[in-house]
């Protein structure tokens, strides 16, 4: 008998089962034709059961539909841009969904072929849709094969209000590398470091301090007033026409320690000169540091400093030093000194964006008064209050507002706190993107504040935030280059990612965090998770696996390159400037050079010689682009 079984066949062997009743292949052959149960369990990070939450499964075709070229529009109320919610919003009754029970637990039978996202929509007002699941399509298999666990955010309550950083990291002291993050470090008070800040892994963040507390004078000439922040040339040398010279400033050490500048009229030298103290400066970590001075109960900016910057280069732009705003200092009509208009103040124009806990509330004067939340660590006390204030971007800027959080118990800790990574990428890229955009919020400024003055909560939807706290949804056509659609000026990193194609399609939804670590656990610059530029392309291959460089651009360009070029060299070309630039990416033959930008696309696709922002231009204008920046690097351009 045992001999005669070891005989059977594969097809004997299942129909003997069968006839026993024996059910054993079934699942299997139904879960590759699909049909087969998807179950699990919905909780929050405090293990607590997520109860009468609508678990759908939203087909990735659906997704993948959305997705278009990538363009300049982006509106509000127009479903382009929220990868899961527009597909739900429209198809709610039609896809395939269930709930969960008193603890937690789902089933939704006979799910059909097909690749999914999984989304979990909570009915509570505690806690927030997306899940963590929900940012990568998974086949019905895969759903399938076992049980699930999802963890869905927390949301924050209506009542709660900031405590600072420092109390958050009472409880969460392994995260303390975030005080070594630029997040942290962009404003400092002139010679203090707070004690939320941490300068160890950037040496030479204060270049330009200490060379203007050492005596800088410069000669501010050649007014153009068709530009923008730079309406003047500025040299620490008189001019070969002394003539154009409007004013200088001279900075200096004073006797009571602090940096101060004094502006004297060149084209009056009746005029009585004019002095600032410099309290304090902001950037400096990578590309560029700006200097803020006070007048009267405001801050403004003044000079910007380019590390990598060089006096002959013939761009104004790309010089060590560069104009920031010395137009508010000096009246060309009157041709007299002038202090800055107080309605352009640092605190009115940009803050928002760096302090943590950001206000403006008006003042029966018309005025308005900033604010931001006190932290026994902070920066500076602006509220004069007698308490420092937290300056910079702190933990309750990604994960919102912590006094019912921190008064929480252990059991609902998680429900009142934001955890970005459980969000869907549509609400968990708009924490970052509010100010990695360029929209004008209510004060008809780049700073994104509602009608109240308030930045956005973690947790608000893209649609509800472009509703809410812009009036204009993003960046204007000029801060695009000639194609409309790669990024021409600084901090539209944002703008670029929702129009890409990692961020709509039917396998996975990019978000921030899937490269960035904003803790800084990682030394990595740019608060990158991995290195971009090593022999293994850790952190592109950390998706991308097995992908050869030598393969993919034989087959992209028709010859193999080695690992002298990285994916990020034509995937994420510099198309943007901030500070100077990284220097000449070529110097061509007529001695018109094509420049290297330092802010990086993130489209990530690879701009062609013959794209309309190129094509036709002069070179010391054109976009940069892979044939003036990695290929031009090894390459001659003409020849290509």
């Amino acid at each position: 008998m045992n001999h005669e079984k070891k005989k059977l066949s594969g097809i004997a062997r299942l129909a003997l089962a069968a006839a026993c009743g024996l059910l054993l292949f079934a699942p299997l052959a139904e879960a590759k034709k699909g049909g087969g149960a998807v179950k699990g369990v919905v909780r929050d990070g405090s293990q607590q059961p997520i109860v009468q939450a609508t678990v759908y499964l939203i087909p990735a075709a659906d997704v993948e539909k959305l997705r278009k070229s990538p363009s300049i529009e982006i509106k509000r109320d127009t479903p382009n841009d929220e990868p899961m919610e527009d597909s739900l919003a429209g198809n709610r009754d039609k896809y395939q969904k269930g709930m969960t029970d008193k603890k937690g637990n789902f089933a939704i039978p006979k799910v059909a072929d097909g690749k999914y996202f999984i989304y979990v929509e909570p009915s509570d007002k505690e806690h927030l849709p997306g899940g963590d699941l929900s940012n990568k399509a998974m086949s019905a298999a895969e759903l399938g094969k076992k049980p699930l666990t999802i963890l869905v955010s927390g949301k924050i309550p209506d009542n709660a209000t900031f405590v600072g950083s420092s109390k958050c990291l009472t409880c969460h002291s392994g995260y303390a590398s975030v005080k070594k993050t630029l997040h942290k470090l962009g404003i400092r008070v002139v010679g203090k470091t707070s004690g939320l800040q941490d300068y160890s892994r950037f040496p030479d963040f204060d270049g330009g301090v200490k060379r203007l507390l050492a005596g800088t004078k410069f000669y501010f000439y050649g007014y153009d007033k068709g530009r923008g922040f730079d309406k003047y040339q500025i040299s620490e040398k008189m001019p070969a026409d002394p003539a154009s010279v409007s004013f200088t400033a001279a900075f200096f050490k004073d006797s009571d320690g602090k940096l101060k500048f004094k502006t004297e009229n060149v084209k009056d030298p009746a005029d009585t000169p004019r002095t600032y103290t410099v309290e304090m400066t902001y950037g400096g970590g990578l590309y560029k540091q700006r200097y803020l001075y006070r007048v009267g109960d405001s801050l403004f900016p003044f000079v910007q400093y380019n590390p990598t910057g060089k006096e002959e280069y013939g761009d104004r732009a790309r010089k060590p030093w560069r104009d920031y705003h010395a137009d508010w200092l000096f009246n060309e009509e009157s041709k007299k000194l002038s202090d800055p208009p107080k309605k352009k103040s640092f605190e009115n124009e940009c803050a928002s964006c760096h302090f943590t806990g950001y206000s403006l509330t008006p003042t029966v004067a018309g005025d308005f008064v900033a604010g931001a939340v006190n932290d026994p660590n902070g920066e500076a006390d602006i509220d004069g209050d007698g308490t420092p204030n937290e300056l910079n971007v702190g933990c309750e800027v990604c994960h919102g507002p912590g006094s019912e959080h921190v008064k929480s118990v252990k059991a609902k800790k998680s429900a009142t706190i934001v955890s970005p990574e459980k969000l869907a990428a549509e609400r968990a890229t708009v924490i970052c993107n509010q100010c990695h955009s360029r929209p004008q919020g209510y004060m008809k400024n780049d700073q994104p504040v509602s009608k109240d003055n308030r930045m956005l909560i973690p947790g608000t939807s893209r649609n509800e935030y472009l509703i809410n706290h812009t009036t204009r949804e993003d960046a204007a056509q000029k801060d695009f280059w000639g194609d409309d659609v790669h990024s021409k000026s600084h901090h539209q990193q944002g703008t670029d990612l929702i129009r890409s194609k990692k961020y709509m399609n039917g396998k996975m939804i990019m978000t921030c965090h899937d490269c960035h670590d904003p803790h800084g656990k990682s030394a990595v610059v740019h608060q990158l998770k991995m290195e971009v530029r090593d022999a293994k392309n850790s952190l592109c291959a950390s998706c991308h696996k097995d992908v050869s460089i030598k393969s993919h651009t034989k087959e992209m360009v028709g010859a193999e390159h080695g690992m002298k070029i990285y994916c990020i060299d034509c995937h994420m070309t510099k198309t943007m400037q901030t500070g100077a630039g990284l220097g000449k990416g070529l110097a061509r033959k007529d001695g018109k050079n094509y420049w290297m930008n330092d802010i990086t696309s993130h489209i990530f696709d690879v701009p062609r010689k013959d794209n309309k922002a190129v094509k036709g231009a002069e070179p010391g204008k054109a976009m940069p682009i892979p044939y003036t920046n990695a290929c031009g690097s090894c390459h001659n351009v003409e020849n290509l």
